[in-house]
């Protein structure tokens, strides 16, 4: 099988788009084919696949015309990612699908997601995040408190003293799995400044990653909760790679912004 593919990311979250506008190329796109397209010797290597295929070919109701079919790097789906869709309305730009002077719609399986552009700049309307209430987590021996939080995907948030504290991530840290039985995006979080946090995130299907937009807003949330900040009200979240910067809203809407790079494309001859 020959098919189109590029590569991006938002904030070093890195992602190889599939162009299959009308579902013809990739089908089903199996989870056993994305995770070997992520896997990072034998691969393209990835945090994750978007397919960029029209909302009637894929059958969802969605007020846009794109619909951002992602899958984790192991395959398994996923509702929502903030630095992917970033990455996913870039590419509708620059294929000239999408017009960056106004604001533009993606589906996803998390609800339709409104785009606006400013220079290199893109920002997402994430909705309204739900605040679920207390839970815990653990890794590498340390248990912590941690907020249950979702904002497309579920989160468990937990402030730590120091980030070094959630050791190497390599293995899932533990967590309430009654809570959440389809997996769950853990953010370990410090706080560097006023409205100012910094994190790191060991995410369901894919593990640590360098970022997460979802886990960004779910982290600024859980610090504006516990600062009983008034809203609006806007967050710098530094994550490894790089800097979002999160506004919860008057109307309780979260707006994430960050930067999104196209870096390679090309055509790939799969071999099953």
């Amino acid at each position: 099988m020959s098919f189109p593919w590029v590569k991006g990311h938002g904030t070093e979250n890195d992602f190889v788009l599939l162009p299959d506008h009308e579902g013809t190329v990739h089908g089903e796109l199996e989870g056993s084919f994305v995770s070997a397209l992520c896997h990072r010797r034998r691969g393209i290597g990835a945090d994750g696949v978007m397919r960029v295929i029209r909302s009637s070919a894929l059958g969802e109701q969605s007020a846009g015309e794109w619909f951002m079919d992602y899958r984790n790097a192991d395959g398994s789906v996923s509702e929502m990612c903030g630095n992917g869709i970033r990455v996913f309305a870039l590419h509708l730009v620059q294929e000239g699908l999408a017009d960056p002077a106004a604001a533009f719609v993606i589906g996803t399986r998390g609800g339709d997601k409104t785009i606006s552009f400013d220079g290199d700049a893109i920002s997402v309307d994430m909705g309204v995040p739900e605040v679920l209430g207390a839970t815990k987590v653990s890794a590498d021996g340390h248990m912590w408190a941690a907020q249950d939080i979702r904002t497309g995907n579920p989160h468990a948030v937990a402030f730590v003293e120091r980030l070094a504290d959630a050791g190497t991530l390599l293995a899932q840290p533990d967590y309430d799995e009654a809570l959440y039985p389809a997996g769950v995006n853990i953010e370990f979080v410090v706080r560097v400044d006023p409205q100012h946090v910094a994190m790191r995130v060991h995410e369901r299907g894919s593990g640590e990653t360098r970022s997460c937009g979802t886990g960004a807003c779910a982290v600024a949330v859980a610090a504006a909760l516990t600062d009983d900040a008034e809203k609006p009200v806007t967050y710098r979240v530094d994550v490894p790679g790089g800097t979002v910067h999160v506004t919860w809203r008057a109307d309780d809407h979260l707006t994430l912004t960050g930067p999104a790079e196209i870096v390679a494309r090309g055509t790939m001859d799969w071999i099953a």
